[in-house]
C-alpha cells in the first residue's frame, strides 16, 4: 500500500513555514515543555504538556480525507492548530462532496490519503473488508474505551476488531423554526406529532407553505430524505422495527417501511405543504442541503427537518436560541413520553500505520480534540469527556445533553450502517427519485432489489 506521508526531504513551502512555526513554538524534538524563538530563548505561553504522549515529527505532513467543507473545514482545520505546533505534524486536509465515491478511488489506485472521516459505518466496512483500511492503534482504542460508549465503538468495530475511532456526533431528530414568527403567529411548540401534523395544516391553510427542504448534495444528493424515512421507521414501528430493517431482517418494501415513508411523503411529496420560498415539492430534489433551511429567515416557511449540525449553514449573524432568529425543537414521537433518537456521527480510519498518522488518529479520538472541536463552534459530540457548557449554541447544547443521556432510546443513522450499496447508493438514489415524483412502493422495490446477496 502506497504511503502518502510526507518527508522533510519532500516538503512543500508551506510544510516548511509549518514546520519553522512548530520549532519556535515548541523548540524541537527535545523540549515539550515549552516554545522557544529562533534565538532559542524560551516562550512560556507555549505550553506543549497536553501533547508530550504523542511524539514530534520532524516536519511530518499526515493527509486528511473527508467530506466536510466550506466553514466546517475551516473550523476542523482550526482543530489542529496547537496539535501541528508541538508535534511537528502538518494535517493537510482535504474536503469533497464525492467523498463517497472518491475514497474508493484513491483507495483502489493506491492513492488513499493516510486518515479518513467515515460518515458510514457500512463504507468503512467496506474498506476493511477490501484490505485498505488497518487496525487502529491501541492508543486510539484506549481513548474510545474511556470516553465512548461501547454502542458507538461498535459502530468502528468489522468482525470483532476496532478500527475506527468516532469523531463528531450529531442528534438528527430536530425541527428547525423561527421562535420570532412562532411567537407573532400565536405558534406553539408541538409535543406529539399529532400536533406537529395540526400546526403544519394550521400554516397550510393561511395559504403559506409550512415546510422547506433540500437533498442535492453533490455525489450523496438524497441522504437529507433518507434522514427523514429513519426517523419515521422510529416513530412507526420503535426501535425493534428500525433494527430489524437497518440488519435487513425486515425488508425495504416491507408493509411497516412502505408506511413509514409514507408517512414522511405526507410532508414531503404535498405541495401544499413543501417547498416554502423555493418551489414545489419536487424542487427539493434540486435544492441543495445547505439552502434548504434559509427560507425560514425570510418568512418563506415555518419548518425544517434537520440536525443539529445545521446550525453551521446559518448566515454570519444569525441569533440561535429560544428568542432568536432560528432555533430548533425536538422532532415529536406518538406522545410527548416517547422520545426516540435519530444520531449521526464520522469516524476516523486510517490507510497506514505509519507513526505520524497513529499520532494524528490518536489525537483525533481524544477528549482533548472533542473539546477543542466543540468550543471552536458548529458542532457537538458524544464523548463523555465534553463539557455541554463548551457548545457554541443553545441548540448543540441540548444536542449535546441528549446524546450524553444514558437513558435516550437512540438509533445511528440506518443508512451509514447499510451495507454501502444501499446505504450510500440506491437509497441515496432512490430517495431522489421518490421526491421527483416516483411511487412509494416501486422505489422500495428497486431499494429492496439492491442489497447484496451476501
Amino acid at each position: 500500500m502506497k504511503k502518502t506521508i510526507k518527508r522533510r526531504g519532500a516538503a512543500t513551502l508551506a510544510g516548511a513555514a509549518a514546520l519553522a512555526l512548530t520549532l519556535s513554538a515548541c523548540g524541537g524534538a527535545d523540549d515539550l515543555g515549552g516554545g522557544a524563538d529562533a534565538a532559542g530563548t524560551k516562550d512560556s505561553s507555549a505550553d506543549c504538556t497536553a501533547f508530550e504522549d504523542y511524539g514530534t515529527f520532524d516536519g511530518e505532513t499526515v493527509s486528511l480525507f473527508s467530506s466536510i467543507r466550506e466553514t466546517e473545514a475551516d473550523q476542523l482545520q482550526d482543530s489542529f492548530a496547537a496539535f501541528s505546533e508541538c508535534t511537528g505534524i502538518t494535517v493537510e486536509h482535504n474536503g469533497s462532496g464525492e467523498f463517497e465515491q472518491q475514497v474508493v478511488v484513491q483507495a483502489e489506485g493506491g492513492n488513499a490519503s493516510d486518515l479518513a472521516i467515515f460518515p458510514q459505518p457500512g463504507l468503512l466496512a467496506r474498506m476493511v473488508n477490501d484490505g485498505y483500511v488497518v487496525p487502529a492503534p491501541e492508543a486510539v482504542e484506549a481513548n474510545v474505551d474511556e470516553g465512548w460508549s461501547e454502542d458507538w465503538k461498535a459502530y468502528g468495530t468489522v468482525d470483532g476488531k476496532f478500527y475506527a475511532a468516532p469523531l463528531m456526533a450529531s442528534v438528527k431528530s430536530f425541527v428547525w423554526y423561527s421562535p420570532t414568527a412562532f411567537a407573532e403567529a400565536g405558534y406553539e411548540v408541538p409535543t406529539t406529532w399529532d400536533e406537529l401534523m395540526s400546526l403544519t395544516e394550521k400554516i397550510a391553510a393561511t395559504g403559506a407553505k409550512p415546510w422547506c427542504a433540500g437533498i442535492e448534495s453533490g455525489g450523496a444528493t438524497g441522504w437529507p430524505a433518507t434522514d427523514w424515512i429513519e426517523d419515521m421507521v422510529l416513530r412507526e414501528g420503535g426501535g425493534d422495527l428500525y433494527d430489524q430493517w437497518v440488519s435487513h431482517e425486515v425488508p425495504f418494501n416491507d408493509p411497516q417501511i412502505v408506511a413509514a415513508t409514507d408517512r414522511a411523503g405526507a410532508i414531503l411529496k404535498n405541495d401544499a405543504y413543501t417547498n416554502g420560498g423555493i418551489g414545489d415539492s419536487r424542487s427539493i430534489a434540486t435544492t441543495s442541503f445547505n439552502d434548504g433551511g434559509l427560507p425560514i429567515l425570510e418568512g418563506e416557511c415555518s419548518l425544517h427537518r434537520q440536525a443539529s449540525f445545521y446550525e453551521a449553514q446559518w448566515p454570519e449573524g444569525t441569533k440561535v436560541g429560544p428568542e432568536g432568529d432560528v432555533f430548533a425543537f425536538y422532532l415529536p414521537g406518538a406522545t410527548a413520553e416517547e422520545k426516540p433518537l435519530l444520531t449521526g456521527g464520522e469516524f476516523v480510519g486510517a490507510f497506514n500505520d505509519e507513526p505520524a498518522t497513529q499520532a494524528v488518529q490518536a489525537f483525533m479520538s481524544s477528549g482533548e480534540w472533542a473539546n477543542t472541536r466543540v468550543k471552536i463552534g458548529g458542532v457537538t459530540s458524544a464523548n463523555k469527556a465534553v463539557d455541554p457548557a463548551n457548545a457554541s449554541s443553545d441548540v448543540l447544547r441540548l444536542a449535546i445533553e441528549l446524546l450524553q443521556d444514558e437513558n435516550a432510546v437512540a438509533r445511528f443513522d440506518g443508512s451509514d450502517l447499510m451495507p454501502s450499496e444501499v446505504g450510500a447508493g440506491s437509497f441515496w438514489t432512490g430517495m431522489t427519485q421518490w421526491i421527483d415524483g416516483a411511487d412509494t412502493k416501486t422505489v422500495l422495490d428497486q431499494i429492496e432489489a439492491s442489497w447484496p446477496a451476501s
